[in-house]
């Protein structure tokens, strides 16, 4: 089920006013209601996944049990094992098994052997990234003596399957989201229509700003040997809006959704395209997932105590696994491995957390310093996007030469150039708003708090005026084939 489709729509409220008024007085009850809405929620892609979600709720559940029991270290550690690889050999069977296949016939191909082996007709599970790492978080915390396990099933599968994120996160870990099930909720007005403002922001930054940068991104990546090197250059500023506005934009709706059944997720999205390094975009950008590789991969690892070489060694690691988690394309890696080559010198001379705090803090404009090193940032950033958008590496390459070339210096061409012009200006007014309200937790969060009630309605239904005139064509988010 789409947040930006009519079944959305009709499901959402009938949710919430049964959740509200029928399941209020009871805390078991509440999360079943949760639980059952879930599982619809899910099942109404493919029913027949609800089994592969199930079981891992159920596997990972009674592994919990079993080493709150357990003491010795050992077994506590196959435990652990166990429960690692149900997980990830479910989500390398469905994700990554025909790339593995491809990659081993191609191998002995090139030393002269012929190998034989057939793909498989694998449907890769809508949200099975997440949700395999979200269930993951809980029994490495319970492994680690970090969280008590439950004893609660309900809340339990609750946590692993609960809606709002289930299919494109936030990755929730079992500390934040696991307790609020424990806690009875009650509806908090205030509460509910920040989640409704937030989602308002999101809806519009998929269907306005995303579904129009795709359009024409896709129109100019699939046919991109006959573009010039300006609409080469265009059409990768296009998908550069389309990923933040779709994935950022779901992050929003799942965050109000939440908010409106009494749940705080966490912050997935923090303005990242106003970083001054890559290091500050990569705290801003997807942040569950960063640091989920920070707290499960990379400390682990050594983290950045060790020499220079481990250093190096557990950045590598931790990028390209990070771009191999989005998908089985030697373009993601390579996306991973070209983060990790503009993260190491700032790793290397100790400036990669120069950048803690807001840009311009308290101010209307950035300095030249800072207007110069957000440009710089947001061109390596848009530079890397190329490999992760491409169909394959030589794609990539042969997109990169034609965007230097002589042509870059044309004007560029390509169809509906008039519709393109006025996405170009919707999202130069969705970067001004975003700037506008960089210090909040999303852009209209405080947008005309202070303003007299009708002129702040009004706003908003501006907003939504807008996403009916100028909403794109409908597309499927960027992160459900991740």
């Amino acid at each position: 089920m789409l947040f930006n489709s009519i079944d959305f729509a009709i499901f959402l409220p009938i949710v919430f006013i049964i959740y509200w008024f029928a399941t209020n007085k009871n805390l078991k009850l509440q999360n079943t209601f949760i639980l059952v809405a879930s599982y619809v929620f899910y099942g109404w892609w493919d029913w027949r996944f609800l089994s592969l979600i199930t079981f891992s709720i159920v596997v990972d559940y009674f592994i919990g049990i079993l080493l709150r029991k357990e003491e010795n270290q050992r077994k506590r550690k196959v435990l652990l094992w166990v429960s690692i690889i149900v997980n990830l050999g479910f989500l390398g069977f469905f994700k990554y098994y025909n790339f593995f296949v491809d990659n081993f016939v191609a191998a002995f191909s090139f030393f002269g052997m012929d190998i034989k082996a057939q793909n498989l007709n694998i449907i890769l599970p809508v949200g099975i990234s997440f949700y395999t790492f979200q269930a993951l978080s809980y029994t490495i915390d319970v492994y680690k003596r970090r969280l008590e396990p439950t004893k609660d099933f309900i809340a339990f599968a609750a946590f692993v399957s609960f809606f709002p994120q289930l299919v494109a996160g936030p990755i929730e870990r079992a500390t934040n989201l696991l307790p609020q099930f424990y806690k009875k909720r009650t509806f908090e007005y205030s509460k509910a229509v920040d989640g409704l403002r937030q989602m308002l922001w999101g809806l519009f930054k998929k269907i306005v700003i995303a579904d129009n940068c795709a359009e024409f991104a896709n129109q100019i990546f699939n046919n991109s040997a006959n573009m010039n090197g300006s609409t080469l250059l265009l059409g990768v500023l296009f998908f550069t809006f389309q990923i933040y506005g779709d994935f950022s934009g779901y992050s929003d709706i799942a965050i109000g959704t939440a908010r409106l059944f009494g749940f705080d997720l966490m912050r997935n999205f923090n303005f990242p395209y106003f970083s001054r390094d890559i290091a500050e975009f990569w705290r801003r950008w997807h942040i569950s997932l960063s640091t989920w590789f920070r707290d499960y991969l990379y400390i682990p690892l050594g983290g950045s105590h060790g020499g220079t070489w481990m250093k190096i060694r557990n950045t590598f690691i931790i990028f390209i696994i990070s771009g191999f988690w989005h998908g089985a394309n030697w373009t993601f890696i390579a996306w991973g491995a070209l983060n990790a080559i503009y993260f190491l010198p700032l790793l290397l001379t100790n400036k990669n957390r120069n950048h803690l705090g807001t840009v311009a803090q308290g101010k209307l404009l950035p300095s030249a310093k800072e207007f110069f090193s957000i440009l710089f940032t947001f061109g390596l950033t848009v530079f890397a996007w190329i490999f992760f958008r491409a169909e394959n590496v030589g794609h990539a390459f042969n997109y990169i030469s034609g965007i230097f070339s002589s042509s870059l210096f044309e004007m560029p061409k390509f169809d509906k150039m008039e519709r393109a012009l006025m996405t170009i200006i919707l999202t130069g007014i969705f970067v001004a708003i975003e700037w506008i309200g960089r210090e909040d937790q999303f852009a209209i969060q405080k947008l005309g708090l202070t303003w007299k009630r009708p002129v702040r309605y009004a706003m908003y239904y501006a907003i939504i005026l807008v996403i009916f005139l100028f909403g794109g064509q409908a597309q499927q988010f960027i992160y459900f084939q991740f």
